[in-house]
């Protein structure tokens, strides 16, 4: 451990690099973008860009099928028999639920 003290302290002394090191720790701790936050903006914004991906790819579904549903009635029938369980007069629906 001496001898890395003896290599070091020199250049320590040296005014120049007192006042990088200073700097170095102002800026990676103390200034208003350290990096600590800049690793947790780093992170917020990969997770922002999944998000983004996500819903993209929802509004592409939701689209195609938007387009399905608009222009074949058979399609928007069945839609609405399915998901919202509407049915002709004089019909009954039964609903299997599996557990």
């Amino acid at each position: 451990m001496r001898s890395f003290w003896k290599i070091i302290w020199p250049y320590m002394k040296n005014k120049y690099v007192i006042t990088l090191v200073v700097f170095a720790i102002w800026v990676s701790f103390f200034s208003q973008y350290n990096l600590t936050d800049l690793a947790k903006l780093s992170r917020n914004y990969k997770d922002l860009q999944r998000e983004k991906e996500y819903y993209q790819d929802q509004i592409r579904r939701d689209s195609a099928r938007l387009q399905e549903l608009t222009t074949d009635k058979d399609n928007l029938e069945k839609f609405a028999r399915e998901q919202y369980y509407m049915k002709k007069p004089k019909e009954d629906i039964f609903v299997v639920v599996e557990e």
